[in-house]
């Protein structure tokens, strides 16, 4: 790919999601598309579709990138064993970097998993891919908004802002009192609402789950 724009990110997520299955959990950098720096929760578009998924965030601080050492340490062999190396166009890059991953994944024994090779582990997701959630069915008690395109919801005459990235999806609260609802994103808490300041504070650190929601595919 030569674009990181999110829906070219996304398409691409569904033909291997379509694949291999869907993962349990993502690590990734807080760039984009996979994370907002200014979002709620850093959510960006493509990472609250991952959510809806049931695919749990995991994103290495930012500025620590030996959090994500295995990751970077391919990185620097593919730069070194094949960029400047290889000459010729796009489509001979491509052959070249196809043969340098069978011998990454399939040939070359790596010293970090006892001088096995990757495919020798490897294993396809047990939770197949059925497409995008249409509704998010959340507990019982808890009053259901779908976030509008200004990324807004409507609760008890008052429009308050929660996100751009959330357009179109439903959110879940919870009641704490008349006026103080928890705010719900899937299983993930988002923070609180207060009506009687009209104001959205989002959580931070890690919330504690909620009962399981359902995600129901059409």
């Amino acid at each position: 790919m030569n674009t990181t724009a999110s829906t070219a990110v996304r398409a691409e997520f569904e033909r291997l999601f379509a694949e291999y299955g869907l993962p349990r959990v993502i690590r990734s950098d807080n760039g984009v598309p996979f994370a907002a720096a200014n979002g709620l929760l850093g959510l960006s578009r493509l990472s609250a579709w991952w959510m809806v998924l049931g695919i749990n965030l995991d994103r290495i601080r930012p500025g620590h990138p030996q959090e994500n050492g295995d990751h970077e340490r391919m990185h620097r062999d593919i730069r070194s064993e094949v960029e400047g190396v290889i000459g010729g166009g796009l489509a001979e890059q491509q052959q070249a970097l196809d043969v340098w991953r069978t011998a990454f994944n399939c040939e070359r024994p790596h010293e970090a998993i006892a001088m096995r090779t990757p495919a020798e582990l490897y294993k396809l997701s047990t939770k197949r891919y059925e497409g995008t959630p249409t509704e998010i069915i959340y507990g019982p008690g808890m009053i259901v908004r779908r976030v509008r395109c200004s990324g807004t919801i409507k609760l008890n005459g008052r429009e308050m802002f929660i996100s751009e990235s959330l357009i179109g999806f439903d959110l879940g609260l919870r009641p704490i009192d008349n006026d103080r609802f928890e705010l719900w994103f899937a299983h993930v808490q988002l923070g609180t609402i207060d009506l009687t300041t009209e104001t959205f504070v989002a959580t931070s650190g890690r919330s504690e789950r909620l009962s399981p929601c359902i995600l129901k595919t059409a």
